[in-house]
């Protein structure tokens, strides 16, 4: 890919800083160095301490000007960084500088789009950049770390490879009808076939894991009035985030914390407790809580021990999508004296004191399949696990019409269509407007 124009941007957060930096890539970059710095850059890559100036040349800051040719540089094309002080001004003028010499105010993630598109990193490496950025836990940063070094890539690719061998062997056979009946009798394609399987899945543990450490989980704390539900989320938070008191409904609106668990994120949601009311407020607290429910990804059915599971709980658990997993949790142990921990489904423990709620995390830990010492994980998207769904799916079809139906042409349109899923992961086949979704979401200078 050839850019025509050239952008700029400025790539250090917003406010001010001891240094702020001026990225700028195209095919203007020399001509603006020239201009901006009064000189030409001789030395790639190599740091040189200029002065920053305007049209009459006048200086507006000094720094360092760092000069990448094209190809070898983040983008593939020519890339300058002007590294000056960082108030938000100064930054503003050397920007404004660039675009009165020809360059554009560069889209939100527009710099790694083009490095994208000219074969300097894929997709998945791509979106590893802004999930380094954005990563909320020193175990996510590693794992976005490891898919921007290509790890998760390489996996994606050496899955690709075999489907495509896979698939030069059976179309190869189908030109071949006379010699049909050997290829859907050769036991190996469905050994193949299995071990595919078998390596797609082991790659998805460790994505769904990666995902996990990357969006977080959301836990919606539940129950009836007064049953400890802000108690609980203060336990988690560490702080007393949410008023807690002896009157039942003091919990009116969705109450939400941020917190990790052996490098687990964890989005808490406290709400408001579930009964019938007349009080307008609390009827919309409630409503509130069916919509955050609607959306968590674990319930945590909060049930006072000193009452014990009863009737209204029983409604509350029989109104919650069945998709989702409930844990089923005792609290205030520390009145009704029930031994902490766990004890078959239930979980027993005291928001107030603290006890059982080890018990508590690791059985959070297990429903959901978090693994806080597994190897190698990947950061990962929900759309890498679709990906990886649909090209399980289709290899498990592709079986299915081998070893029962003799469909040879369904076979190799199946192993298609799981390669095709496959390199979307990494770009290799993507559509335009998914590209655009993708970095539009990154922050602008990167």
């Amino acid at each position: 890919m050839t850019q025509i124009d050239t952008i700029t941007a400025i790539a250090t957060p917003a406010g001010r800083g001891g240094v702020g930096i001026v990225r700028i890539s195209g095919a203007l970059v020399s001509t603006i160095a020239s201009h901006i710095l009064n000189k030409e850059i001789r030395q790639p890559r190599e740091a040189a301490y200029r002065q920053f100036v305007d049209q009459d040349g006048v200086a507006i800051d000094e720094g360092i000007a760092l000069y990448f040719p094209a190809p070898n540089s983040f983008t593939g094309e020519d890339v300058l960084e002007l590294q000056g002080h960082g108030g938000p001004v100064i930054l503003d003028l050397i920007m404004q500088r660039c675009i009165a010499l020809g360059a554009r105010i560069a889209q939100p993630g527009e710099f790694s789009e083009r490095a994208f598109l000219n074969n300097k990193i894929d997709l998945a490496q791509a979106e590893a950049i802004a999930d380094l950025i954005e990563s909320g836990s020193a175990k996510a940063a590693r794992s976005a770390m490891r898919s921007l070094q290509g790890e998760f890539s390489s996996q994606i690719h050496a899955l690709v490879k075999t489907l495509i061998n896979l698939r030069l062997h059976i179309e190869a056979a189908l030109d071949f009808p006379e010699e049909e009946i050997d290829f859907l009798s050769d036991k190996r394609i469905t050994q193949k076939l299995d071990k595919l399987t078998r390596e797609i899945r082991q790659v998805f543990k460790k994505a769904k894991q990666g995902s996990l450490l990357r969006e977080g989980l959301n836990l919606v704390i539940v129950g009836q009035p007064n049953a400890g539900k802000s108690s609980l989320l203060n336990r988690l938070a560490g702080r007393d985030a949410a008023i807690v008191t002896h009157i039942p409904g003091t919990t009116r609106d969705v109450l939400k914390e941020y917190i990790q668990i052996d490098g687990m994120p964890l989005h808490i949601l406290d709400t408001a407790g579930l009964r019938d009311s007349e009080d307008i407020v609390e009827q919309e607290g409630i409503k509130r809580t069916w919509n955050e429910i609607r959306q968590a990804d674990v319930i945590a059915l909060l049930i006072d021990d000193t009452n014990g599971f009863n009737q209204q709980d029983q409604l509350i658990l029989d109104q919650l999508p069945k998709r989702l997993p409930v844990l089923r949790i005792h609290n205030k142990i520390d009145v009704s004296q029930h031994a902490a921990g766990k004890s078959g489904t239930e979980i027993y423990l005291s928001a107030k004191t603290g006890a059982g709620f080890s018990a508590f995390e690791q059985e959070l830990k297990k429903i959901i399949g978090y693994q806080e010492d597994a190897e190698g994980l990947i950061i990962a998207r929900r759309r890498h696990l679709d990906a990886l769904e649909t090209a399980s799916r289709e290899i498990d079809a592709a079986e299915s019409q081998l070893t029962q139906n003799n469909a040879g042409e369904l076979v190799a349109e199946h192993l298609r269509i799981a390669q095709d899923a496959l390199s979307t992961i990494t770009g290799e086949f993507t559509a335009n407007d998914l590209l655009g979704e993708i970095f539009s979401s990154f922050c602008i200078g990167k």
